[in-house]
């Protein structure tokens, strides 16, 4: 696990175990503000101990908030008794209907899943909900797209957003919705930020944001067109494994290769939604 201090108090935990998922920790005078929880054990629990150690003295750990309700965000909150955890209200529900289920298949494959424990959210909100601590003005704000549950974390003073998957090197919609996407991309890039901190990743700095945020709309729109065109000239969906992802504006370099998988997972999804409609996606599709 990589540890990063993006601003004063403000530090960033990137997973070596899975797919380069971040995490964060706001550290304030009245306590900490934990940002999702890295989904192993081992790493959830060095991240927690961290937190723990420099909060002593500043009342702690108060609040862990969870993104969005995918199993890579959620799955180290039961380590954290001591704080509230936040999330959308959305998130909540899909926690409720399938996060135990999810673990259980989880558990077939990754057998140090064993001790965790699905924790609920015990404070939700809708649209958009502000934590004032210690001086730090924290806003979560609802970005669907990713998934419809997902939230970001803007802390005001700092200007460093915590974008969750909103933000990734090649966007992810499976279960998601493109279009949606897009606003809440066009929206972040009006913030003035100093910082993004993406949900899979490296941060992005000042000069990155711009460039990255248009280049992943226009990575989206690209897609969402070649898909229409391929169903308009009625090519099976096995073609699209011809459309290469730099062909689309994006490298198949970044998360070790694994952002290929993705595309090629994005492509295949919009096929079958422009096809059929779209799946019941109030189901936890996939830990990204």
């Amino acid at each position: 696990m990589q540890r990063e201090r993006v601003a004063d108090n403000i530090w960033v935990f990137t997973s070596s175990l899975f797919a380069q998922v971040t995490a964060g920790v706001v550290f304030t005078s009245e306590g900490a503000v934990v940002i999702d929880t890295l989904p192993y054990p081992s790493e959830a629990r060095e991240m927690r101990d961290f937190a723990r150690s420099r909060s002593l003295g500043n009342r702690g750990i108060r609040y862990v908030v969870l993104t969005h309700s995918h199993a890579d965000h959620i799955y180290g909150a039961y380590l954290y008794p001591e704080a509230e955890v936040i999330s959308h209200r959305r998130c909540r529900d899909l926690m409720r209907r399938h996060a135990e289920q999810g673990l259980r298949d989880a558990r077939e494959h990754a057998p140090e899943l064993n001790e965790v424990q699905i924790r609920l959210p015990g404070l939700v909100f809708q649209e958009e909900m502000t934590i004032r601590l210690g001086g730090r003005t924290i806003v979560l704000s609802e970005s669907p797209g990713h998934s419809a549950d997902v939230v970001s974390v803007f802390i005001k003073e700092d200007k460093v957003l915590f974008a969750s998957d909103t933000v990734m090197p090649v966007p992810y919609i499976v279960g998601g919705d493109t279009h949606a996407l897009i606003k809440s991309l066009e929206a972040i890039a009006d913030l003035g930020l100093e910082n993004i901190v993406q949900g899979h990743g490296e941060v992005l700095l000042r000069g990155e944001i711009v460039e990255t945020v248009a280049s992943n709309i226009a990575y989206l729109q690209k897609i969402d067109s070649l898909v229409r065109q391929y169903l308009r000239d009625k090519l099976p969906r096995q073609e699209l494994q011809a459309i290469d992802i730099e062909a689309c504006g994006k490298s198949r370099i970044p998360l070790s290769g694994l952002v290929q998988r993705f595309h090629q997972a994005n492509l295949a999804y919009l096929y079958e939604v422009y096809r059929h409609g779209p799946p019941n996606t109030e189901q936890d599709q996939d830990n990204e």
